[in-house]
C-alpha cells in the first residue's frame, strides 16, 4: 500500500496545481470611487463603500457575495461584507457598494496617530498609506473566490503646487 501512496500524492498535487493555471482568469482591478456615510449604530460610524470593479478578463465575472477591509497605514481601520450576487461582463466595470463599520477606537487610533506625525516636523505633508483588501465570493456551484487588493498614498494636505 505504501508503494502506491507517493505516486497518489504526486498525481493529486498535479492535478491541482493543473486546476489553478488552466483557469487563466486576471485579477480583478478595484478602486475606492466614493463613500457615504450611513447611520451610525453604538461607538462606530458606518459608510457605504462604493468600489469600481473591473473585469479584464474574457469571460463574465460572477459573484455572490463580498468583504474588504481597509487599513491605513498599516492599522485596520473599517471592514465590511455584503451580500449582494451579481456579474460582471467581460472587459467591463461596475460599481458595487458594500457597507463598512469603522469603530470609535479605531477612529481615535487614527486621529492619535494623525496628530503625533502633525508634531514632528512636515508631519501635515507626510502622506498616509492605505491599503484595500477583499473578496468577491464565488456563485453557487463555483469554486474559487476572486480575491483582490489596492493601495497607495493620500496626502490630504499637500498643496497642488507640489
Amino acid at each position: 500500500m505504501n508503494r502506491y501512496l507517493l505516486p497518489f500524492t504526486a498525481f493529486i498535487i498535479a492535478l491541482l496545481s493543473g486546476c489553478a493555471t488552466l483557469s487563466g482568469v486576471d485579477r480583478p482591478n478595484v478602486q475606492v470611487v466614493g463613500m457615504e456615510a450611513l447611520p451610525s449604530e453604538g461607538l462606530e460610524v458606518r459608510f457605504e463603500l462604493k468600489l469600481r470593479v473591473q473585469n479584464p478578463n474574457e469571460t463574465p465575472l460572477a459573484y455572490d457575495g463580498m468583504s474588504v477591509r481597509l487599513d491605513l497605514d498599516g492599522k485596520g481601520l473599517a471592514s465590511g461584507v455584503s451580500n449582494i450576487a451579481g456579474e460582471i461582463p467581460r472587459f467591463s466595470d461596475a460599481v458595487l457598494t458594500v457597507p463598512v463599520s469603522i469603530s470609535a477606537f479605531s477612529v481615535v487610533r487614527q486621529l492619535l496617530a494623525r496628530a503625533d506625525a502633525m508634531g514632528k516636523e512636515g508631519g501635515t505633508n507626510q502622506p498616509i498609506a492605505y491599503s484595500l483588501t477583499g473578496k468577491l465570493g464565488a456563485p453557487e456551484g463555483s469554486f474559487g473566490a476572486v480575491r483582490f487588493s489596492d493601495k497607495g498614498d493620500l496626502n490630504l494636505f499637500a498643496s497642488e503646487n507640489e
